[in-house]
């Protein structure tokens, strides 16, 4: 009878572990053990591979929880470390209804959408305890933390979609359901702040394009619908993506085919309508090949490069050279390369050229019209819409600008310089030139200040100034052969 007795005794006696203690809720012994050995603050134990905050946490033991989160020895207890299961001490504490636990790890800055290996997080295992103890406060605690009430598990179930319909679980829902409506309304308004601050860059980028009215209601329109499209998602509506539709540019040299299509990039990007803001510009000699089976792999290696983003192509009437039947050319066969991609989504093409030479592109392909859906013509500048470019040009100089640092004088009104267009270059030099008669006239217009200066100039204001005799006098140039 001595045996027994003596095996029972001897197994009372036996060393008790931190994590025995962490169960139990001995904190005196708890204390002893971490500060003789602070190598035992995240032990894990066997099998479950869970830490002392993980047990405490799972049984409530406030007191040691509290103990774990201020010790302030060298090394710190880990708050996110995971069991077996992928559960952090927050999810022990959620899963066994463990609220006073729950609340000192919140408090902590637990991160309350860890989830585990089932991609649960606190509030799904919360809910679950609720369900069977009918008892909501660590739920209620997780939501006045802010927990995601939309967060899914790796089934796609929200901790909502958890919950019976029955009346014992009335109170839960009603719980859930007024926490997801307030999570809804306050990303809607968050979205909505992002939404005016987006509208307001989207303005300010129109604000540089000179003209082209009919380009800027359609950019208005797909900014806002998208934008509009984010608020919808973040009140939970389920809404179809948007896709913009592929291009055509038709216009004269110089009125800015290219800088629309650079800040549409940009705009279409900042919008979230394409995933990137690259603008992949081409000309024929970039798709067409040489010789037989050179095209297309030259073709298809820039569709790859414009991938997310916009493919310009360029002078695209070029594809289809005027030609005698007999004759060979390839310009065809990348044309129907880039007609291939265009219903896949991956990429806006945009087709740029004169107008009457483009006949010929959308012609040559049955398929062209239905593709390219949008036609944008850009008029040749008149005199005034040239004073405004200028403006823009001298407001908005890169660092690296040749007249970056440099200003107006205060008489460079708009007509005043659209006056001094009028007088010095003729209609035929504005509708060959369009804005790049701007670019040659800013640098003929530098060149004379430099000219007109003595070396020993040092008023800084006359350094830098461009006056309206040095823009006549660098228009004046474009008439000399």
């Amino acid at each position: 009878m001595e045996a027994p007795h003596q095996d029972q005794r001897s197994r009372s006696s036996r060393p008790r572990t931190i994590h025995a203690c962490a169960h139990s809720g001995d904190l005196l012994a708890f204390q002893k053990l971490l500060r003789a050995n602070p190598a035992l603050l995240n032990e894990t134990n066997p099998v479950m591979a869970q830490t002392p905050l993980h047990v405490s946490s799972g049984n409530n033991r406030a007191e040691i929880v509290k103990f774990l989160l201020d010790w302030g020895g060298v090394e710190k207890v880990e708050l996110e470390a995971k069991n077996m299961y992928g559960e952090t001490p927050l999810h022990m504490a959620a899963k066994n209804g463990c609220n006073d636990a729950a609340r000192l790890l919140l408090a902590h800055g637990a991160f309350i959408e860890a989830k585990a290996n089932n991609g649960m997080t606190p509030l799904h295992l919360a809910v679950w305890h609720s369900i069977r103890s009918e008892d909501c406060s660590t739920v209620q605690t997780l939501l006045e933390f802010n927990a995601d009430c939309s967060a899914k598990d790796n089934e796609g179930m929200t901790p909502m979609n958890h919950v019976s319909q029955g009346p014992g679980s009335a109170k839960l829902r009603e719980l859930l359901q007024w926490h997801l409506e307030e999570q809804r309304k306050k990303r809607a308004l968050e979205a909505c702040g992002e939404t005016k601050a987006k509208m307001e860059e989207l303005e300010k980028e129109l604000s540089n394009i000179v003209g082209l009215n009919e380009m800027k209601i359609q950019l208005r329109k797909w900014a806002k619908g998208m934008l509009l499209d984010e608020r919808r998602r973040a009140l939970g509506l389920k809404v179809g993506v948007r896709r913009p539709p592929h291009m055509a540019f038709l216009g004269n040299p110089g009125t800015g085919k290219t800088m629309v299509a650079r800040i549409l990039g940009r705009l279409l990007h900042l919008v979230g309508i394409l995933p990137s803001d690259r603008v992949t510009e081409v000309q024929r000699t970039d798709l067409v090949g040489e010789f037989v089976g050179h095209t297309g792999p030259k073709t298809r290696r820039k569709i790859k490069e414009a991938e997310g983003g916009i493919l310009f192509v360029d002078e695209a009437y070029r594809l289809i050279p005027m030609q005698k039947a007999d004759d060979k050319d390839y310009g065809l066969e990348a044309l129907e390369e880039i007609m291939s991609i265009m219903d896949s989504g991956k990429v806006v093409v945009i087709f740029a050229g004169y107008s009457e030479p483009m006949k010929r592109v959308i012609a040559s392909n049955e398929g062209f019209c239905r593709r390219v859906t949008k036609f944008f013509r850009f008029d040749d500048f008149t005199s005034e819409d040239l004073a405004k470019i200028v403006h823009i040009k001298m407001n908005n100089q890169p660092e690296e600008g040749l007249l970056y640092g440099f200003n107006l004088h205060s008489k460079c009104n708009i007509d005043a310089i659209a006056t001094v267009i009028e007088k010095e270059t003729t209609e035929k030099q504005r509708m060959e030139m369009n804005g790049g008669l701007v670019d040659t006239m800013l640098v003929n217009a530098r060149e004379n200040l430099d000219l007109r200066l003595d070396f020993d100039c040092i008023d800084t204001d006359e350094l830098r100034t461009i006056t309206l005799e040095d823009l006549e006098a660098g228009l004046r140039l474009l008439s000399q052969p």
